[in-house]
Order: C-alpha cells, then structure tokens, then sequence
C-alpha cells in the first residue's frame, strides 16, 4: 500500500491496515484470558451464592448454555478490535496506545455487569 515516504520517520507514517491488526491482535489477545477470568468469577460467585439450590442445575442442558453464553461474551469482547483499529487509523494514535488499557478496563467493567444480570436470572431468578 504506502511505502515509506523519504524523509519520515517509522513512527511518522501511517501505518498499513496489516500493521494496525498485528498490533491490536498483540494487545488485546493476552488480555482475553483477564476478561474471562473476571466473567467466570462472576458467575462462580453467584452460583456459590445459590447453593444448595444451585446443585439441581448440573445437567449437560446447563452447562451448554454457560459454553453458549461464553461465546457471546468472547463475540462481544471482539468490538475492541473495531474501535481500536478504528482509533489507530486516527491522528491520537500515539495517545491511544497508550491510554486504550481504559477500553479494555470499561469492557471488563460492562461485561460484569451484565455477566452478573445473566447469573442473577440463571441462579436466584431475580433481576
């Protein structure tokens, strides 16, 4: 796409959509893990909450809507990469970059609040 123009730096140019995707994949994949951790605490919390009661859900039926539900949370978690490659192709991509750890501390934020609406209704039945 755009080769290096003489005279501007590596960090002056704009960087190609190849590059933009590299770096978010590096950012945002490790921290994955954070975000489910922090979904699965959740729900562990308010299953042991329910307990005893809690013990009639174990069937196979449950367990596959937890996995369904895990996989619209790890669906969701993807936006991250709309917006950030969005922001990269902007001209506050050197403040980004530094600063997009909020994003990811707002989505795991959002996600636990909606995380803990779901095992609200799933375990005590109460909104």
């Amino acid at each position: 796409m755009t080769e290096l123009q003489p005279g501007l730096s590596d960090t002056d140019r704009r960087p190609r959509f190849r590059e933009l995707a590299t770096e978010a994949i590096k950012y945002w994949e490790p921290r994955r893990l954070i975000y489910n951790l922090v979904l699965a605490a959740v729900v562990v919390f308010y299953f042991a909450l329910a307990w005893p009661k809690t013990k009639t859900f174990l069937s196979v039926n449950f367990v596959l809507v937890l996995f369904l539900l895990a996989v619209v949370a790890n669906v969701c978690y993807c936006a991250a990469y709309v917006v950030d490659i969005f922001v990269q192709l902007s001209s506050v991509r050197r403040l980004w970059l530094q600063k997009r750890w909020l994003l990811f501390l707002l989505g795991i934020m959002f996600a636990a609040v909606i995380t803990r609406f779901f095992a609200l209704v799933l375990f005590l039945e109460t909104p």
